[in-house]
């Protein structure tokens, strides 16, 4: 079985509490079938630095319904010391979501470039305020 690229993405939020804000974002990605979550994990990092693992089921109920469009294989895809590391980059007194995905709409491309005998040399995500920047920047050189 063929996979397109796979990125995570950890985003943090101020305060202890997940509010669900980002899930009609992220159900219409998955709705669209440009990706398919294969994880998501919410953490909560204490003032004092340690790391709770929160499960989907255990988020406060009305945050849970937010999700519940959210349709993907929910696979567990990052261990404990994954998302030991990844809570270590989480301000200390927020919360944050862990999502890990796979690039459906890269999947055709994939496939051809195996196909043709080719491989993947080099892949990098570039941040978007590093794009804003580089594009604004050109915008202003015309």
């Amino acid at each position: 079985m063929a996979v397109g690229p796979v990125e995570y993405l950890v985003v943090a939020f101020p305060g202890s509490r997940f509010t669900g804000a980002i899930a009609p974002a992220l159900a219409q990605v998955v709705a669209s079938k440009a990706v398919r979550i294969l994880d998501l994990t919410f953490v909560y990092r204490a003032e004092d630095g340690s790391i709770e693992t929160i499960e989907l089921e255990e988020l406060d109920p009305e945050d849970v319904v937010s999700f519940e469009p959210v349709e993907g294989e929910v696979s567990g895809m990052l261990n404990s010391d994954d998302v030991r590391t990844l809570g270590e980059n989480v301000p200390p007194g927020s919360s944050a979501a862990l999502i890990v995905w796979e690039d459906l709409w890269a999947l055709p491309l994939t496939e051809a470039v195996r196909a043709a005998g080719g491989q993947l040399v080099a892949h990098e995500r570039i941040p978007a305020d590093v794009a804003e920047a580089a594009v604004s920047a050109a915008a202003s050189a015309r």
